[in-house]
C-alpha cells in the first residue's frame, strides 16, 4: 500500500511517499508501527500524537480505523495557527 507524506514529515522523511507491505484490510495502529519499522531513525515523529492520519482526505482520531485497498492514507504534523 502507497503511504503519502505531508509538510515537514516529507521533509524529515526525506520522500513523498512510501510503499508498506502490509495485509489489507489493516488497522492504522498497524499501518504506523509498518512505518516506524521502516524509518526508525524517525520514530518519534511518527508516533500517535505526532503524526496526524488521514484516510481519504479525511482526518482520522482513531488508531482502530479500518484501512483498505482503495483507501488513500497520509501522515503530517500537527497544524497550529495563530
Amino acid at each position: 500500500m502507497k503511504v503519502l507524506f505531508f509538510a515537514q514529515l516529507r521533509e524529515r522523511l526525506n520522500c513523498d511517499s512510501t510503499e508498506l507491505d502490509i495485509e489489507l484490510p489493516t488497522l492504522v495502529t498497524d499501518v504506523r508501527d509498518a512505518l516506524i519499522a521502516q524509518f526508525p531513525d524517525h520514530a518519534d515523529l511518527l508516533k500517535d500524537g505526532k503524526a496526524l492520519v488521514a484516510i481519504n482526505q479525511e482526518l482520522i482520531n482513531n488508531e482502530k480505523a479500518t484501512i483498505t485497498a482503495a483507501d488513500e492514507v497520509a501522515f503530517f504534523p500537527p497544524v497550529t495557527g495563530g
